[in-house]
């Protein structure tokens, strides 16, 4: 009997593809199989539904965005994570997981760090220790500022759109900037 290697790129494909399509909690592994043409037991070995399935998504999504490494003083750093926080504020797929299923995103925002998550506060807390290195970030514990800078961040990209109604979007990024600027400027 041989063994096919699933291709979690195809399968990921997918599963963005259906989630663009009709959002998460509409989206079933039997749907994402038919698509990726692969059966749905092939997932189930894989994924163990698809919350799962679509955090992995969302990862590659996320680390495709934000690349491996930020790298620089405090002014690069501010901005890459301005731009970051742009492109996700118009990303498709964040898009329909916020107007669509943004229950979903609860967890995340109230009680606890995914996968995601992590990473990008590693990767902040390595910035922001080169750039403490260098002078142009405060001093002070890294990782704690990192996680604020996500905090920060996150409620732009989640809630931009509330303040948008009110205020000119093009203005945005720029506040963001400043915002950023000001609380890791030493």
């Amino acid at each position: 009997m041989s063994t096919v290697r699933l291709d979690d790129g195809a399968v990921l494909d997918a599963a963005r593809a259906c989630v663009l399509d009709v959002g998460v909690r509409r989206t079933t592994l039997a749907d994402v199989a038919r698509r990726a043409g692969v059966s749905r037991m092939s997932l189930y070995r894989r994924w163990s539904g698809i919350d799962e399935l679509v955090g992995d998504v969302l990862t590659r999504e996320l680390h495709t965005l934000t690349g491996d490494a930020l790298d620089g003083d405090r002014a690069a750093l501010v901005a890459r994570v301005v731009e970051v926080c742009e492109a996700l504020r118009r990303h498709g797929l964040v898009r329909k997981i916020v107007d669509v299923d943004p229950e979903l995103l609860l967890p995340y925002v109230l009680r606890r760090r995914g996968r995601s998550t992590e990473a990008i506060v590693d990767r902040l807390t390595v910035a922001i220790l080169a750039a403490q290195a260098g002078g142009t970030v405060r001093q002070g514990d890294a990782g704690l500022l990192a996680r604020f800078v996500l905090l920060t961040a996150q409620s732009y990209v989640l809630s931009a759109g509330a303040v948008a109604a009110d205020a000119p979007a093009a203005g945005l990024p720029g506040e963001l900037a400043t915002l950023l600027d000001g609380y890791l400027r030493p």
